[in-house]
């Protein structure tokens, strides 16, 4: 009897774990390798999948308010003002969402450029220093030869 119950429990766990593994890795996921060609198509794509459903979202609240009020002229006053203010925070609610993605771009593109500025001037220091660097040895050369003819010009006297 303890052997069957075991048993059975163990079945059970297996049939679970199999079920949670296949909801967690579906046989069609793919992996994304993230580089920067295609670091910005994504973003395109997620940016026109995000207006796509923002459209999707607004054609349904337009079916479904007008749907309710002009197929149904029947419905009591408190009832449509109930559903307008239902409409009406819907779309605010969505407007708002449209705004706070809208800003976490601009955010991320001020992020972008501000990097982009920061290796310009790290890349400007460098090349300053490089030109520093070859003047010193351009300089320690000519000060080189110049005490290489003082020589010649002294073994010659």
């Amino acid at each position: 009897m303890l052997n069957r119950l075991s048993l059975l429990k163990a079945w059970l766990l297996l049939i679970v774990l199999t079920k949670a593994l296949s909801i967690s890795f579906p046989a069609n996921a793919q992996i994304i390798q993230r580089n920067p060609q295609t670091q910005d198509s994504l973003q395109e794509r997620i940016r026109q999948q995000q207006t796509e459903q923002n459209q999707q979202i607004q054609e349904r609240m337009r079916e479904t308010w007008l749907r309710q009020n002009l197929q149904q002229p029947q419905l009591l006053q408190p009832q449509q003002t109930i559903q307008q203010q239902e409409f009406t925070r819907q779309r605010q609610e969505m407007f708002r969402q449209q705004q706070l993605r809208l800003q976490q771009e601009q955010t991320r593109l001020q992020q972008q450029d501000f990097s982009r500025q920061q290796q310009l001037r790290i890349q400007d220091q460098q090349l300053r220093q490089d030109q520093q660097i070859r003047q010193q040895q351009q300089f320690r050369l000519q000060e080189q030869i110049r005490q290489q003819q003082l020589r010649q010009q002294n073994n010659n006297l």
